[in-house]
């Protein structure tokens, strides 16, 4: 059973950066494609980056250029730098396997506000 453990939301002024985390237990990032999606109330959860077992990677253009996805194979865990934080970024975050879904974890709130 793959659990998903997101970290390292915070309240950022517009135009900050934060970078966020995700711990993968239960399965190896490697090997499979890994995704970081959004959410706020009232709207459907986003898909903002995606990182392909090869390397690639793939951006919601309302993210491209400003955010980046990486990941630790050897420690499992995902990452998501932001960059030039805007308010229309606030969220709740999470990681998840687009191609073979876990339960969802507790995601991380990322607020932008001055």
């Amino acid at each position: 059973q793959v659990h998903l453990v997101e970290s390292g939301g915070a309240l950022v002024q517009p135009g900050g950066s934060l970078r966020l985390s995700c711990r993968v237990i239960g399965a190896i990032v490697s090997v499979n494609a890994m995704a970081w999606y959004r959410q706020v109330p009232g709207k459907l959860r986003e898909r903002v980056a995606t990182i392909f077992s090869g390397g690639g990677t793939m951006y919601a253009d309302s993210v491209k250029g400003r955010f980046t996805i990486s990941r630790d194979n050897a420690e499992h865990v995902v990452y998501l730098q932001m960059n030039s934080l805007k308010p229309e970024d606030t969220a709740v975050y999470y990681c998840n396997l687009p191609a073979a879904p876990a339960e969802w974890g507790q995601g991380t709130q990322v607020t932008v506000s001055s």
